[in-house]
């Protein structure tokens, strides 16, 4: 077995912020390049943003040995539906089951929560996040250019 594909998932610490804001501006740099857009609130936030989904949010990361390979930010709110964010693998790491394994953890917490619904966006356009969503049991709702370009609403039913 190769050992430095061996990963775990775990809930955030505020020390693990710098490393997540360095993934989430790789993905989201890719991201931009793959649904054509110039820029997006994920590429302009601070460590301190981060650091603060820490403390107010769900925030799970991945890891190899000691390195931070992927995370996500979930907001559940008091009407049990909840929101994700800030999902990123770091390139160097996809398609190993990275993604999977930190969307069964939200899946599992979201139920142990009694969450209802999750809900993200998405560009439309990048088949790949929609396919890997899909995957995943989410289904498009609804779509907005509200931020320029085509982003759909993705949920997902806990039921």
């Amino acid at each position: 077995m190769d050992h430095s594909k061996v990963f775990e998932v775990r809930l955030a610490k505020p020390e693990d912020a710098p490393k997540i804001r360095e993934i989430t501006q790789e993905a989201f740099t890719k991201y931009c390049e793959l649904a054509g857009i110039d820029n997006i609130e994920a590429l302009n936030e601070t460590v301190e943003d981060v650091i603060n989904d820490i403390k107010t949010k769900l925030c799970f990361v991945a890891y190899i040995g000691e390195e931070i390979v992927g995370s996500v930010r979930v907001e559940v709110f008091d009407d049990k539906t909840a929101y994700l964010s800030r999902f990123g693998v770091s390139t160097k790491y996809q398609n190993l089951g990275i993604g999977k394994a930190i969307m069964n953890l939200v899946d599992v917490t979201m139920r142990t929560m009694e969450v209802k619904r999750i809900c993200l966006h998405t560009a439309s356009k990048v088949s790949s996040l929609i396919r890997f969503y899909y995957g995943r049991g989410f289904y498009i709702d609804s779509t907005t250019k509200d931020r320029g370009y085509i982003r759909a609403l993705l949920c997902k039913d806990y039921s």
